[in-house]
């Protein structure tokens, strides 16, 4: 079984997968699209690596403002979340993605990749992160 996390912006997405025993998230891909509100493709291309990888889950970054209360984005995100549920029919868990970005800026920075580069891969660093977060929730509950 694997797990696909994904980290869903305005006109990226970035993509992240687990291993297979579910204990590490791995950075994938970064879907990129020219409008915001044209969903196919990305749509299209998720399927894909769904059958590609054999995922059985999905796991949504929901970005939270810092208080904790949904905003406009974390709106879109609950719509593209019933997206693909629809067009996949698996279950998509969302996870608090407060700070992943900055996290993921944090982890290429001491990468030292310039600036250029960071934007090519810090939106499947994000998801990694938001993946990876929720697999350490699914270790900790299982230690209780």
């Amino acid at each position: 079984m694997r797990i696909m996390g994904l980290d869903f912006g305005t006109v990226t997405c970035g993509v992240a997968l687990s291993d297979e025993l579910l204990l590490t998230a791995q950075p994938l891909e970064t879907i990129r699209r020219k409008h915001a509100n044209k969903l196919r493709q990305t749509l299209a291309r998720i399927e894909e690596l769904i059958v590609q990888y054999k995922v059985e889950r999905i796991v949504l970054g929901l970005p939270l403002n810092l208080s904790g209360d949904e905003g406009s984005r974390a709106a879109a995100c609950r719509d593209f979340m019933e997206a693909l549920e629809r067009r996949t029919g698996l279950e998509v868990i969302m996870q608090d993605e407060r700070l992943s970005t900055v996290e993921a800026h944090r982890v290429l920075d001491e990468a030292g990749l310039d600036h250029e580069d960071k934007n090519k891969v810090v939106d499947k660093i994000a998801a990694a992160i938001i993946l990876q977060s929720y697999l350490d929730s699914i270790y900790n509950q299982k230690d209780r």
